[in-house]
């Protein structure tokens, strides 16, 4: 049920406000308060879902009660309530965060959209921080063991700059697990993180896909398209498998890195862009450089920072945690009891030649689960687990 608190003066505009709310919505919990130095203090010990707050009153005027309610609970919409007087004001409070404001005496009608529309942001803004964690969980890094421990640490040190980042390791270690860590840790994170997989594209679609075209550019260009250089603004793009794209790419992506300048193509007009990037792939690009497949000046712009991720038979260590975090989230996916591993099978388990890292490990467990028993033992590994 939505909880309302009222912060206001005048007894007669508390109980003004107090019915109106209460006869629209019986489910409004509506409670008041007479100063803004109470109202602070139920704010601060009690979760509201929507303040309204007078402008002029003693000992703390809303002003100041807004300030700090965006300091300490930002997720809380105000609305302002102004007197004739004060509507100048009412409007600046709007550019310190407020939701809207209401003049006295209340018009009905206006009244009851805004709490309406307000409540209707806050539910939103919980929504997302709902789905913002659900996604976190999706990219969390699952280990104890010395090398997961240096690459969190890595990321903590990291994520708050905009430094370039390149992740290097073998397929299947969670390369975008880093990449959305770093991201999700950096002040970028409110804006988008885009991903890219450079080997999943063709080479004469890449730069289209990259930094996006102008009607008439190629055959298929029936419109203008903007490109992921341009969809990741203010956040952050993430090029997956950097080692498969094409040296014509790459020379772009060097002057989007350079210049913080891109060109759609087709187009002569350059288009300025605040994009972090982060770049990871499993080749040894050394190797590819020196065979003239990669060019040395996008690989020094790429590689500020780099951070191998090790293979999980690199790990073994890991593989209990792995074990467990998986069973959890296959059985939430599944709808169905999770099931415990026996110490023996886990074991087994951990003995295992990975090749196919923790892509194949999760494929494993979740065999083990659909085909294993009620506790998945050492037998049933030895049946199902087989490459």
């Amino acid at each position: 049920m939505p909880r309302i608190l009222i912060i206001e003066d005048e007894a007669a505009i508390r109980r003004v406000l107090t019915k109106i709310l209460s006869e629209e919505n019986d489910s409004y919990i509506v409670e008041d308060v007479e100063d803004g130095m109470q109202g602070l203090e139920k704010i601060k010990n009690e979760d509201y879902d929507l303040v309204l707050c007078d402008i002029k009153m003693p000992k703390m005027d809303g002003v100041e009660v807004l300030e700090a309610v965006k300091k300490i609970k930002p997720e809380i919409p105000m609305v302002m309530i102004s007197g004739h007087g004060d509507i100048e004001t009412a409007v600046n409070t709007m550019r310190l965060g407020a939701f809207d404001y209401i003049s006295k005496p209340p018009d009905l009608n206006r009244l009851l959209n805004t709490v309406r529309n307000a409540l209707d942001r806050k539910k939103l803004v919980v929504e997302n921080k709902i789905l913002k964690k659900k996604v976190s969980k999706n990219y969390e890094m699952i280990g104890n063991s010395t090398a997961i421990n240096q690459i969190k640490l890595m990321i903590d040190k990291v994520a708050p700059t905009d430094a370039r980042v390149l992740i290097t390791g073998p397929n299947g270690t969670g390369k975008e697990l880093v990449a959305h860590q770093l991201h999700e840790k950096s002040e970028r994170a409110n804006f988008p993180i885009i991903e890219v997989n450079c080997a999943a594209i063709p080479s004469e679609l890449i730069e289209s896909e990259l930094f996006g075209h102008v009607k008439g550019a190629f055959t298929s260009a029936v419109k203008d398209r903007a490109g992921k250089f341009e969809a990741a603004d203010g956040g952050t793009l993430f090029l997956d498998e950097i080692g498969d794209m094409s040296l014509s790419a790459q020379a772009k992506v060097l002057r989007a890195l350079q210049e913080n300048l891109i060109q759609r193509v087709g187009a002569d007009k350059d288009i300025k862009v605040n994009v972090r990037v982060i770049a990871a792939t499993n080749k040894d690009l050394q190797k590819e450089i020196a065979e003239g497949r990669f060019r040395e000046d996008l690989y020094h712009r790429l590689a500020v920072i780099l951070i191998k991720v090790p293979a999980l038979n690199d790990r073994r260590e890991d593989i209990p945690m792995l074990i467990e975090h998986f069973s959890k989230k296959i059985a939430d996916e599944h709808g169905t009891v999770i099931k415990n591993f026996s110490k023996s099978a886990i074991q087994l388990l951990q003995a295992y030649d990975w090749t196919g890292n923790i892509r194949e490990l999760r494929n494993v467990i979740e065999r083990l689960i659909i085909l294993g028993g009620a506790a998945v033992t050492e037998n049933d590994v030895n049946l199902f687990a087989s490459k």
